[in-house]
């Protein structure tokens, strides 16, 4: 979806831009609980946000450079995990989140 006015997506004549951001939001809390699901314990918790690019580029934000080393290594879970959640992920690409920057 291309970038639009705030006015416009909730304007009761576009509200489809609305249920297409609410939508996308949906998917994104659904794969990210998936993910987090599959790791379990505190790495699982450590996931802040997870969703698939244009690119087939499964993205995992986490809160920490250290988490973030850690969730690298277990790409081949995430990708299952992923793929089970119908999700079909290429690869992973693991970033910080920075709050406020995100």
């Amino acid at each position: 979806m291309p970038p639009q006015r705030l006015g416009n997506l909730l304007n009761p004549k576009e509200i489809e831009g609305l249920e297409q951001i609410l939508e996308r939001t949906r998917e994104i809390g659904r794969l990210t609980a998936a993910l987090s699901d599959s790791l379990g314990g505190t790495l699982g918790t450590s996931i802040v946000s997870a969703a698939l690019d244009r690119d087939g580029v499964l993205v995992i934000k986490t809160s920490s450079s250290a988490w973030a080393a850690r969730l690298r290594f277990e790409e081949a879970r995430l990708l299952a995990a992923a793929n089970e959640a119908g999700v079909a992920a290429e690869r992973v690409a693991v970033r910080v989140s920075r709050p406020g920057r995100d």
